[in-house]
């Protein structure tokens, strides 16, 4: 599984160290950026990440910001994509269970960089439940058509 990874400068210390964590366990990462701790706007990365999802070039991505609203807010203008942004275990596990969230919005300032990993891990690990929620998700597949 191939992971686009992207932050504005707020998320850019947690990308760099989710990049390396990913990389460790395996994971393949494509960074989109930003690549400093300079300030910039998360639309200029966020974008291109989420697109890369929308389009299968990675097959799930991990944006960050200083909350991650505003990165989830971006990621989810991109057709296809269904970005949560989670701040705990549960709220990972529920976004990919119920929501098959194909993109993780992750506060830098908000938790912890263990809560970080642990949120990542259960997030990718965890499988859509499908069943009732197929519908959900086709409903917002829809949208637009």
């Amino acid at each position: 599984m191939k992971i686009a990874l992207a932050s504005d400068h707020a998320g850019f210390k947690y990308k760099e160290k989710i990049k390396e964590y990913l990389s460790e366990n395996g994971w393949a990462v494509k960074d989109f950026g930003t690549y400093t701790k300079q300030c910039c706007s998360y639309p200029d990365f966020i974008i291109p990440a989420a697109r890369a999802v929308s389009e299968g070039i990675c097959d799930r991505g991990i944006v960050l910001g200083g909350s991650g609203n505003g990165e989830a807010i971006a990621a989810n203008k991109i057709r296809a994509i269904r970005c949560a942004l989670c701040w705990n275990n549960r709220t990972a596990r529920l976004s990919r269970m119920h929501n098959n969230a194909n993109m993780l919005a992750i506060g830098e300032r908000m938790i912890s960089i263990e809560a970080a990993y642990e949120i990542v891990d259960i997030w990718l690990s965890t499988e859509f439940e499908g069943g009732r929620h197929i519908k959900r998700i086709e409903a917002l597949e829809n949208l637009g058509s």
